[in-house]
């Protein structure tokens, strides 16, 4: 397993779930994933196997190079299992502050949507608040799933801002919302 140098620890667990720097063996799953979400992911086309493997070969693979990348992926376990991935992405190392990404397998989404999203919060900010000490982190999510703002909101995040026709989405504009949390710790 590869670990991130920025990092004095790399390795998130708590109950059955664990998140580990994003592992190679994952890259087709997260392709999968992105292809069949892209309605609410910044990605303009669906992705190829020719896609990954640049992606991996020459963004991620530099990621545990850096001191400050300005992205932190993660694999998203569940007693051992790929369920998804993200991490904190748009790293601001000077004003202590990240977006969350994440996105899980999409047959898990309906059933268990709620239950994913915040067992991954709760690992993603002790990596963010205890072992970063970053002020604040955020969301930044089309205005298409209300349920994603219930759960963040029952994890202490507040609605910071809606971006009011933000992005252009399926021949109309649409609203951007972005939830916040800042470490009290």
């Amino acid at each position: 397993m590869r670990n991130y140098i920025c990092l004095s620890k790399s390795v998130f667990e708590e109950n059955s779930f664990a998140l580990v720097p994003i592992r190679d063996e994952d890259k087709y799953e997260i392709l999968e994933m992105r292809n069949e979400q892209m309605y609410h992911l910044r990605q303009s086309k669906p992705l190829t196997e020719e896609d990954q493997e640049f992606y991996f070969r020459n963004v991620v693979s530099k990621l545990f190079e850096n001191d400050q990348p300005n992205q932190l992926l993660f694999s998203l376990l569940k007693d051992n299992k790929f369920v998804g991935y993200g991490g904190l992405v748009h790293i601001n190392w000077i004003d202590r502050n990240a977006e969350i990404s994440f996105i899980m397998k999409t047959e898990l989404e309906k059933e268990n949507f709620e239950y994913f999203w915040k067992n991954y919060l709760s690992l993603l900010e002790r990596l963010a608040f205890k072992t970063l000490n970053f002020h604040k982190v955020f969301t930044y999510a089309f205005d298409l799933r209300p349920h994603l703002y219930t759960v963040l909101m029952s994890c202490g995040f507040v609605e910071e801002a809606r971006l009011k026709e933000h992005c252009f989405f399926e021949n109309k504009f649409i609203n951007v919302v972005i939830h916040s949390k800042i470490n009290i710790s």
